[in-house]
């Protein structure tokens, strides 16, 4: 993890949803409207990523669309404030699919997604030798 992320990462522990979120991945992309920046509905991985997927929303506010397969005409939109942190867990993250329209980019944006390990990857799972080296390596914070 980039050494700028050790101070948000720690502020994560305060909140309730997010007691032993231990990141492994940021990603950080940047949204411009002149770009025609979006993002189309997707499930991230689930065998590699966790429960849970945690965005900060940076410089502007946008829209988080959620979209259900089941129902190709029904959607919720969430709100996020810029500056704003949303967790996306249990049916949000499995059952619906998360996207960023276009025309809810009216401004420039970043968001930071940090992503923790799947069980497969946690103590006793078949990948738990592969998650301790990914966890002690994402813990050291280098610029």
């Amino acid at each position: 993890m980039p050494l700028y992320s050790k101070q948000l990462v720690k502020r994560f522990a305060g909140y309730s949803c997010l007691t032993g979120f231990v990141p492994v991945e940021l990603c950080n992309l940047e949204y411009l409207p002149e770009r025609g920046s979006a993002i189309d509905p997707h499930f991230d991985d689930w065998w590699l990523w966790g429960e849970r997927l945690v965005t900060l929303n940076l410089l502007s506010d946008t829209v988080l669309t959620f979209v259900d397969d089941s129902r190709p005409t029904l959607s919720v939109l969430v709100a996020l404030p810029r500056r704003s942190l949303i967790v996306v867990l249990g049916p949000a993250r499995y059952k619906w699919k998360h996207a960023i329209q276009r025309h809810h980019v009216t401004s420039r944006r970043i968001a930071m997604t940090f992503r923790e390990l799947s069980a497969e990857f946690t103590v006793s799972g078949a990948n738990d030798s592969v998650g301790k080296a990914l966890i002690t390596v994402a813990s050291n914070f280098v610029s």
